[in-house]
């Protein structure tokens, strides 16, 4: 469990009135702890700001100290909750760096000149659909779904239908950010949020997760590893009152940049992100929920390239920061800055990686195309084997079925087979039966580059 913040006095006369009275000749250390962050620039929530105090200190007065800086510092974001809450936050050096990554990284325009840049279109789009399984799969798992992530990748490849409860859940999560994304053009709207989770929910346990309808009752709450309550969420009644006052700020303009009210959209989206967590107006898939809204944000604001930035994949990873930065925020005051600044941490990794799965494809794109030319196999290849076979040599797909190469590379059932076939009578790949339909296999790259193929 968490400790939460001490109730304190946050009037600047009466916190500096207390120091002077009874601790004058602390005054300077005292000081040291009138700013939001430390000295490593970090945004500590009280759990850990208490153990950071020197022991002759009175933790509560340093706290005190850091609060009121903070308070002068906070801009204003959105009210929830019951009686309604002002949230706020704070630009800190996390926060502003994610959004300079995100204006430079992530926008539509930075995604066209990315895919310019590989020259091979389709594999890029063999790489883009890997990342977005990615999230699919990280987002159950999250939520605790135990199939292992090979085999989920392996079922979303092969279009199989789902054999158990967790492979559902995957399966839901894909159709829902696969929803996010056909539907960024609409405005948010109960029956959105209500068809979202309806298609990230149905047909898993309808009893468990009564798909599409909001929670009628208040036997709901978020408990820890060790199964105590951490967090009750408002009560059920006016529950679509509230969400109704969620979505209209949701789809208000705060984007006039001369404007006091300006949120930037990736703000706008983590606290979109963090209200469906506050509110838990599902009986359970809210966390999917919650980060799909995330992504749709984004979507609508002109972020296509999230639609590759798999959070949930780092999220998963450490699940108890992520689960803390709810309850900091919620603990204190309704300081945004917690959730904010740690989902901006996340954003910063997943950005990184994406740039690096990208410049590794151009990487890759160059070395094979000279490998392929040199070892005689060129003239050999039509044009889609050649993507297959380059696509398979950088291991973006472990294996493939003429229905994933007719998606992938918009191509008819027949074309598909017969490239891959023909991949096997080259000498380049194998194929095995698995169920009722043929999956291809790359050799082993010793075996083939034993071969000499001559022009």
């Amino acid at each position: 469990m968490i400790k939460k913040p001490p109730s304190i006095e946050t009037l600047p006369e009466v916190i500096f009135s207390e120091i002077t009275q009874k601790h004058p000749e602390k005054l300077s250390e005292y000081f040291e702890f009138y700013k939001p962050l430390d000295n490593k620039g970090r945004y500590l929530p009280y759990d850990e700001f208490r153990h950071r105090v020197p022991s002759h200190l009175d933790p509560t007065l340093a706290w005190a100290l850091t609060k009121l800086s903070r308070i002068m510092q906070y801009s204003p974001l959105i009210y929830l909750g019951e009686p309604s809450q002002p949230c706020h936050f704070i630009f800190t050096p996390t926060v502003q760096k994610a959004l300079s990554h995100t204006d430079r990284h992530t926008t539509t325009g930075a995604l066209e000149w990315m895919s310019s840049k590989i020259g091979e279109e389709h594999h890029f789009k063999y790489l883009l659909k890997d990342l977005i399984e990615d999230e699919a799969v990280s987002s159950s798992q999250l939520e605790g779904a135990a199939t292992t992530t090979l085999i989920a990748k392996d079922m979303l490849k092969r279009n199989r239908k789902p054999r158990t409860p967790d492979e559902k859940m995957i399966l839901g999560n894909l159709k829902m950010m696969t929803f996010a994304w056909n539907n960024r053009n609409q405005p948010l709207s109960l029956d959105l949020i209500l068809e979202m989770h309806k298609i990230g929910t149905e047909d898993i346990d309808n009893e468990k997760y009564t798909p599409g309808v909001f929670r009628k009752t208040d036997d709901v709450a978020v408990v820890d590893s060790d199964g105590e309550t951490v967090y009750v969420p408002p009560t059920a009644k006016d529950i679509k009152k509230r969400l109704k006052k969620i979505v209209e700020w949701a789809n208000a303009y705060h984007e006039v940049t001369e404007s006091r009210d300006y949120i930037h959209p990736l703000i706008k989206a983590i606290c979109l992100h963090f209200a469906i967590g506050f509110e838990h107006p599902f009986r359970d898939g809210n966390g999917r929920v919650a980060r799909t809204l995330f992504y749709w944000f984004m979507f609508k604001n002109d972020y296509a390239a999230f639609r590759y930035i798999a959070i949930s994949t780092l999220l998963k990873r450490a699940p108890i920061k992520y689960g803390k930065s709810y309850l900091y925020t919620e603990t204190d005051d309704m300081d945004l800055t917690f959730f904010i600044d740690y989902q901006c941490s996340v954003i910063l990794r997943t950005i990184h990686d994406f740039k690096l799965a990208y410049q590794k494809t151009c990487e890759d794109v160059e070395a094979f195309n000279r490998w392929i030319w040199e070892s005689g196999l060129y003239g050999k290849l039509s044009e889609k084997q050649r993507i297959i076979f380059q696509v398979a040599k950088g291991k973006a797909n472990q294996s493939f079925t003429a229905a994933n190469v007719k998606e992938n590379l918009d191509c008819s059932y027949n074309t598909a087979s017969t490239a891959l076939n023909g991949l096997v009578e080259i000498g380049v790949f194998e194929k095995k039966k698995k169920g009722r339909e043929w999956v291809f296999f790359m050799l082993e790259k010793e075996t083939i580059l034993k071969r000499r193929w001559v022009p």
